[in-house]
Protein backbone atom coordinates (compact mmCIF):
# COMPACT_ATOMS: atom_id res chain seq x y z
CA UNK A 1 0.00 0.00 0.00
CA UNK A 2 1.85 3.40 -1.00
CA UNK A 3 2.08 5.68 1.77
CA UNK A 4 -0.92 7.82 0.61
CA UNK A 5 -3.00 5.13 1.58
CA UNK A 6 -1.67 4.44 4.81
CA UNK A 7 -2.34 8.28 5.65
CA UNK A 8 -6.04 7.60 4.35
CA UNK A 9 -6.73 4.67 6.22
CA UNK A 10 -5.11 6.46 9.65
CA UNK A 11 -7.50 9.29 8.92
CA UNK A 12 -10.16 7.45 8.45
CA UNK A 13 -10.18 5.06 11.23
CA UNK A 14 -8.96 7.93 13.85
CA UNK A 15 -12.05 10.40 12.32
CA UNK A 16 -14.31 8.11 12.52
CA UNK A 17 -13.30 7.92 16.29
CA UNK A 18 -13.48 11.63 16.30
CA UNK A 19 -16.45 12.19 14.95
CA UNK A 20 -18.54 9.30 16.91
CA UNK A 21 -17.28 10.97 20.12
CA UNK A 22 -18.44 14.58 19.14
CA UNK A 23 -21.55 13.17 17.87
CA UNK A 24 -21.93 10.95 21.26
CA UNK A 25 -21.12 14.39 23.08
CA UNK A 26 -23.41 16.46 21.07
CA UNK A 27 -26.42 14.07 22.12
CA UNK A 28 -25.75 13.69 25.73
CA UNK A 29 -24.51 10.04 25.41
CA UNK A 30 -20.84 9.79 26.59
CA UNK A 31 -19.84 7.89 29.91
CA UNK A 32 -18.61 11.32 31.33
CA UNK A 33 -22.29 13.07 30.77
CA UNK A 34 -24.47 9.83 32.18
CA UNK A 35 -22.12 9.90 35.00
CA UNK A 36 -24.19 11.73 37.83
CA UNK A 37 -21.39 14.35 39.95
CA UNK A 38 -22.84 15.48 43.34
CA UNK A 39 -21.01 17.55 46.26
CA UNK A 40 -19.86 15.46 49.11
CA UNK A 41 -19.56 16.74 52.76
CA UNK A 42 -16.34 14.63 54.79
CA UNK A 43 -18.01 13.96 57.99
CA UNK A 44 -15.03 12.39 60.07
CA UNK A 45 -11.02 12.30 58.83
CA UNK A 46 -8.84 9.86 60.44
CA UNK A 47 -5.15 10.13 61.27
CA UNK A 48 -3.70 7.28 58.44
CA UNK A 49 -1.51 4.79 60.59
CA UNK A 50 2.49 5.62 60.71
CA UNK A 51 4.23 3.21 58.21
CA UNK A 52 1.07 2.44 56.09
CA UNK A 53 0.77 3.41 52.13
CA UNK A 54 0.22 6.50 50.90
CA UNK A 55 -1.52 5.34 48.35
CA UNK A 56 -4.58 4.50 50.26
CA UNK A 57 -4.95 8.80 51.07
CA UNK A 58 -6.56 10.00 54.02
CA UNK A 59 -9.22 7.70 55.63
CA UNK A 60 -12.16 9.83 55.27
CA UNK A 61 -16.57 9.09 56.11
CA UNK A 62 -18.26 10.84 53.57
CA UNK A 63 -21.78 11.61 52.91
CA UNK A 64 -23.97 12.99 49.57
CA UNK A 65 -27.09 12.96 48.42
CA UNK A 66 -28.49 10.90 44.93
CA UNK A 67 -30.61 14.02 43.99
CA UNK A 68 -32.65 10.83 41.86
CA UNK A 69 -34.01 9.25 44.83
CA UNK A 70 -32.74 12.20 47.58
CA UNK A 71 -31.44 9.20 49.23
CA UNK A 72 -28.76 10.26 51.73
CA UNK A 73 -25.54 7.58 51.31
CA UNK A 74 -22.34 7.22 54.04
CA UNK A 75 -19.65 6.23 52.39
CA UNK A 76 -15.98 6.22 52.96
CA UNK A 77 -12.60 6.25 50.43
CA UNK A 78 -11.87 2.46 51.40
CA UNK A 79 -10.74 0.10 48.53
CA UNK A 80 -9.80 2.54 45.75
CA UNK A 81 -12.53 4.89 45.63
CA UNK A 82 -11.22 7.05 42.85
CA UNK A 83 -8.86 9.63 43.52
CA UNK A 84 -6.24 9.86 46.31
CA UNK A 85 -7.39 12.12 49.09
CA UNK A 86 -4.48 13.67 50.24
CA UNK A 87 -5.97 16.80 52.20
CA UNK A 88 -8.69 16.29 54.42
CA UNK A 89 -11.21 18.20 57.25
CA UNK A 90 -14.42 17.76 58.56
CA UNK A 91 -16.77 19.64 56.22
CA UNK A 92 -14.68 20.18 52.88
CA UNK A 93 -16.80 19.53 49.95
CA UNK A 94 -15.78 16.45 47.83
CA UNK A 95 -16.95 15.85 44.61
CA UNK A 96 -18.62 12.02 44.06
CA UNK A 97 -19.46 10.42 40.74
CA UNK A 98 -21.07 7.22 39.95
CA UNK A 99 -23.52 5.82 37.42
CA UNK A 100 -26.95 6.80 36.82
CA UNK A 101 -29.07 4.62 39.44
CA UNK A 102 -25.81 3.01 40.77
CA UNK A 103 -24.76 5.58 43.94
CA UNK A 104 -22.96 2.40 45.65
CA UNK A 105 -20.29 2.34 42.56
CA UNK A 106 -19.23 5.91 43.81
CA UNK A 107 -15.95 7.62 42.74
CA UNK A 108 -14.47 10.35 44.49
CA UNK A 109 -12.69 13.37 42.74
CA UNK A 110 -11.20 16.31 44.29
CA UNK A 111 -11.28 18.83 40.72
CA UNK A 112 -14.00 21.42 39.41
CA UNK A 113 -17.28 19.38 39.36
CA UNK A 114 -17.91 20.23 35.66
CA UNK A 115 -14.26 19.37 34.49
CA UNK A 116 -14.23 16.64 31.72
CA UNK A 117 -18.15 16.29 32.02
CA UNK A 118 -18.25 16.36 28.16
CA UNK A 119 -16.57 12.90 27.62
CA UNK A 120 -14.59 14.54 24.97
CA UNK A 121 -10.88 13.44 26.14
CA UNK A 122 -11.06 10.47 22.91
CA UNK A 123 -12.25 12.79 20.26
CA UNK A 124 -9.97 15.10 20.81
CA UNK A 125 -6.89 12.65 21.52
CA UNK A 126 -8.18 11.09 17.89
CA UNK A 127 -7.66 14.02 16.50
CA UNK A 128 -4.55 15.00 17.68
CA UNK A 129 -3.47 11.19 16.49
CA UNK A 130 -4.35 12.68 13.08
CA UNK A 131 -2.36 15.47 13.54
CA UNK A 132 0.58 13.46 13.88
CA UNK A 133 -0.11 11.08 10.99
CA UNK A 134 -0.23 14.10 8.42
CA UNK A 135 2.86 15.51 10.01
CA UNK A 136 4.53 12.00 9.78
CA UNK A 137 3.31 12.41 5.84
CA UNK A 138 4.76 15.74 5.01
CA UNK A 139 7.81 14.82 6.54
CA UNK A 140 8.11 11.88 4.44
CA UNK A 141 6.46 12.62 1.25
CA UNK A 142 8.64 16.30 0.82
CA UNK A 143 10.86 16.73 3.09
CA UNK A 144 12.43 16.02 6.84
CA UNK A 145 12.09 19.72 8.34
CA UNK A 146 8.29 19.85 7.60
CA UNK A 147 8.62 17.26 10.69
CA UNK A 148 10.47 20.91 12.58
CA UNK A 149 7.74 23.17 11.51
CA UNK A 150 5.17 20.14 12.78
CA UNK A 151 6.62 19.94 16.14
CA UNK A 152 7.47 23.49 16.80
CA UNK A 153 4.37 25.48 15.45
CA UNK A 154 1.90 24.04 17.90
CA UNK A 155 4.59 23.68 20.55
CA UNK A 156 5.54 27.63 20.59
CA UNK A 157 1.85 28.02 20.52
CA UNK A 158 0.66 25.62 23.48
CA UNK A 159 3.84 27.44 25.12
CA UNK A 160 2.96 31.04 24.29
CA UNK A 161 -0.82 29.82 25.94
CA UNK A 162 0.77 27.90 29.41
CA UNK A 163 3.52 30.57 30.17
CA UNK A 164 1.23 33.59 31.25
CA UNK A 165 -1.80 31.40 32.90
CA UNK A 166 1.27 29.47 34.82
CA UNK A 167 3.10 32.63 36.40
CA UNK A 168 -0.28 34.07 37.15
CA UNK A 169 -0.99 31.20 39.02
CA UNK A 170 1.85 30.48 41.11
CA UNK A 171 1.82 34.35 41.60
CA UNK A 172 -1.56 33.68 43.10
CA UNK A 173 -0.61 30.73 45.40
CA UNK A 174 2.32 33.04 46.93
CA UNK A 175 0.07 35.56 47.46
CA UNK A 176 -1.99 33.42 49.17
CA UNK A 177 0.15 31.70 51.67
CA UNK A 178 1.53 34.34 52.21
CA UNK A 179 -1.63 36.82 53.46
CA UNK A 180 -1.90 35.79 56.88
CA UNK A 181 0.58 34.55 59.48
CA UNK A 182 1.49 30.82 59.43
CA UNK A 183 0.64 28.33 61.96
CA UNK A 184 2.10 25.89 63.87
CA UNK A 185 2.22 22.66 62.35
CA UNK A 186 2.84 18.55 63.55
CA UNK A 187 4.03 15.85 61.60
CA UNK A 188 1.75 12.91 62.66
CA UNK A 189 2.72 9.74 60.53
CA UNK A 190 5.60 8.97 58.15
CA UNK A 191 4.10 7.08 55.01
CA UNK A 192 6.56 3.94 53.49
CA UNK A 193 6.00 2.59 50.27
CA UNK A 194 8.36 -0.09 48.41
CA UNK A 195 8.43 0.15 44.77
CA UNK A 196 10.57 -1.50 41.88
CA UNK A 197 12.00 0.14 39.02
CA UNK A 198 11.84 -0.75 35.48
CA UNK A 199 15.49 -2.50 35.77
CA UNK A 200 14.52 -4.60 38.81
CA UNK A 201 15.70 -2.60 41.71
CA UNK A 202 13.70 -1.67 44.77
CA UNK A 203 12.98 2.07 46.31
CA UNK A 204 11.52 3.55 48.98
CA UNK A 205 9.55 6.73 49.41
CA UNK A 206 8.36 8.61 52.67
CA UNK A 207 5.61 10.62 52.86
CA UNK A 208 4.91 12.93 55.98
CA UNK A 209 1.66 13.48 56.92
CA UNK A 210 0.67 16.73 59.17
CA UNK A 211 -1.87 17.95 61.20
CA UNK A 212 -2.44 21.47 61.78
CA UNK A 213 -5.39 24.14 62.20
CA UNK A 214 -6.16 27.47 60.61
CA UNK A 215 -6.93 30.42 61.94
CA UNK A 216 -10.28 29.68 61.20
CA UNK A 217 -10.06 26.49 63.54
CA UNK A 218 -10.27 24.18 61.22
CA UNK A 219 -8.15 21.01 61.65
CA UNK A 220 -6.61 20.02 58.53
CA UNK A 221 -4.59 16.64 57.98
CA UNK A 222 -2.59 16.43 54.45
CA UNK A 223 0.09 14.78 52.53
CA UNK A 224 3.17 17.18 52.55
CA UNK A 225 5.58 15.29 50.11
CA UNK A 226 7.51 18.48 49.71
CA UNK A 227 9.27 20.71 51.91
CA UNK A 228 10.21 18.59 54.52
CA UNK A 229 13.98 17.94 55.29
CA UNK A 230 15.01 14.04 55.85
CA UNK A 231 11.29 13.28 55.86
CA UNK A 232 12.11 9.67 57.36
CA UNK A 233 12.84 10.62 60.53
CA UNK A 234 10.19 13.68 60.64
CA UNK A 235 7.22 11.81 62.84
CA UNK A 236 6.37 14.14 65.72
CA UNK A 237 8.62 16.95 64.48
CA UNK A 238 6.89 20.79 64.71
CA UNK A 239 6.46 22.76 61.86
CA UNK A 240 5.76 26.14 60.54
CA UNK A 241 2.76 25.95 58.00
CA UNK A 242 1.65 28.70 55.73
CA UNK A 243 -2.17 27.98 54.30
CA UNK A 244 -4.28 29.42 51.22
CA UNK A 245 -7.18 30.49 54.00
CA UNK A 246 -9.66 30.32 50.97
CA UNK A 247 -8.36 26.30 50.72
CA UNK A 248 -6.38 24.91 53.44
CA UNK A 249 -5.47 22.20 50.41
CA UNK A 250 -2.61 24.30 49.52
CA UNK A 251 0.31 24.70 52.13
CA UNK A 252 3.53 24.26 52.38
CA UNK A 253 5.71 23.90 55.19
CA UNK A 254 8.82 25.98 53.28
CA UNK A 255 8.07 28.74 51.71
CA UNK A 256 11.60 29.36 49.96
CA UNK A 257 11.13 26.48 48.42
CA UNK A 258 8.18 27.95 46.91
CA UNK A 259 9.85 31.11 45.86
CA UNK A 260 12.59 28.60 44.32
CA UNK A 261 9.70 26.84 42.35
CA UNK A 262 8.20 29.39 40.86
CA UNK A 263 11.54 30.50 39.39
CA UNK A 264 12.25 27.20 38.37
CA UNK A 265 8.97 27.35 36.61
CA UNK A 266 9.47 30.26 34.45
CA UNK A 267 12.94 29.14 33.29
CA UNK A 268 11.62 25.36 31.95
CA UNK A 269 8.54 27.52 30.25
CA UNK A 270 10.97 29.73 29.00
CA UNK A 271 13.65 27.08 27.71
CA UNK A 272 10.48 24.77 26.17
CA UNK A 273 9.36 28.16 24.10
CA UNK A 274 12.55 28.54 22.97
CA UNK A 275 12.93 25.02 22.23
CA UNK A 276 9.62 25.20 19.93
CA UNK A 277 10.70 28.14 18.39
CA UNK A 278 14.01 26.65 17.26
CA UNK A 279 12.25 23.94 15.79
CA UNK A 280 9.91 25.80 13.93
CA UNK A 281 12.78 28.78 12.48
CA UNK A 282 15.33 26.16 11.76
CA UNK A 283 12.64 23.42 9.65
CA UNK A 284 11.59 26.62 7.64
CA UNK A 285 14.79 27.63 6.96
CA UNK A 286 15.81 24.10 5.91
CA UNK A 287 13.06 23.68 3.14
Amino acid sequence: MALQGYLALWCAVFGTVALVGYARSLAGTTAAQRAVRVLGRIEQVREPRHGSSQRDGIPVVVTFQDPSSGEEFTVTNDDGHGERITAAWTGREIGVRYPRGRPHAYQFFTGDLQAGRRGLGWPNFALFLIYVGLVVFAAIAWNWPWALIGFGVPWTLSGVWYMPQSARAVRRRIDALTFQPPVPGRVVAVLTDTDTDSEGGTFTSHTPVIAFTTHEGTAVTAYCPDGLPDPTKSRGRDVTIHYDPDDPAVFTPNLASEHRSRTLDITCGTAALLIGVAAAVVGAVLL
